[in-house]
């Protein structure tokens, strides 16, 4: 598994040479295909070879190009990358709908807990303790609308009153790209499970592709929120910083604990993934989701 995360800001020519990604810009730079988790591709300019995105796909890079405004808009994700596709879907297709509900109040409860944390991290121990309480009540399928009533004591505590999700403005950027980052990443991890990503548990829009990654997104979120919340100020200026772009797209190797032992977001996710295998074909079977810890980097032994 790769372990570096490369972000390309200016105008650059990528390409593959024995097994090396070669990047072109001011000058030649090479790195190893098995390092590389991630490629952010942020100028429209730039370009990347056929045989580079094959190479990619064989060593499971996640491949990010932005749009005109520098947000990530698409994802390179490989075909047919899982031996035993058809089972996987199978199994998918046959979740019924109290399994899809027992395993969407894994993911409610998981999500509100994290933020719970990223509001004691914060500061906001007594908004943390009513989160707690929230999660604790979160039924199967959130019949009570749990996740709703935490986001509206969520935000407001962690980015101050009068904050909304709408509002274009640096905290908003920032948790726009981070999303986007955490997004992205899990809908290429769902295609090398071999499930549709389209299939959710609980979003079922007809128009997104990706309903399946919006479900298991959700116990991640907080680790951008906390990100945002100590790294971007409210009079920051809207348009992100290529340091700050950097830095959210590093946070896919922050660590995070998950089943008891300490991992990147990025391995994490694909732990959550693996479970969700194991609980399409084993019925009752647990997801395993992370616990949030911080924002530091994970640091291998």
């Amino acid at each position: 598994m790769g372990y570096r995360s490369v972000f390309i800001q200016s105008a650059a020519r990528i390409s593959v040479r024995q097994q090396q990604l070669v990047i072109l810009t001011d000058a030649e730079r090479h790195l190893p295909l098995e390092d590389v988790d991630c490629l952010l591709l942020e100028d429209p300019r730039s370009t990347l070879t056929a045989a580079a995105l094959a190479a990619c796909a064989e060593a499971g890079v996640t491949v990010f190009i932005c749009d005109a405004r520098h947000m990530p808009c698409g994802v390179y994700t490989p075909w047919n990358s899982h031996s035993r596709q058809y089972a996987v879907i199978k199994d998918q297709l046959a979740l019924t709908l109290p399994a899809k509900k027992r395993l969407w109040q894994q993911l409610v409860r998981a999500k509100i807990e994290n933020q719970a944390r990223c509001l004691q991290q914060c500061g906001a121990a007594e908004a943390a303790a009513a989160l707690q309480s929230r999660a604790a009540a979160v039924q199967s399928g959130d019949a009570t609308h749990q996740e709703s009533a935490a986001a509206a004591q969520y935000f407001p505590a962690l980015f101050g009153k009068g904050f909304t999700r709408g509002g274009e403005c640096a905290v908003n950027a920032g948790l726009n790209y981070g999303y986007a980052i955490m997004r992205g990443h899990l809908a290429r991890l769902l295609a090398g499970y071999g499930f549709l990503p389209a299939l959710g548990l609980n979003h079922c829009s007809e128009l997104n592709a990706f309903n399946l990654a919006d479900d298991l997104i959700e116990p991640y979120r907080p680790l951008v929120d906390l990100f945002v919340a100590t790294q971007i100020g409210p009079q920051a200026p809207a348009a992100l910083s290529p340091a700050i772009k950097h830095r959210l797209l590093e946070l896919l190797h922050a660590e995070m604990r998950i089943d008891g032992k300490r991992h990147t977001a990025a391995h994490a996710m694909e732990l959550t993934v693996q479970s969700l295998r194991r609980a399409c074909g084993e019925r009752g079977a647990a997801l395993l989701l992370p616990e949030l810890t911080g924002t530091e980097l994970h640091r291998y032994e």
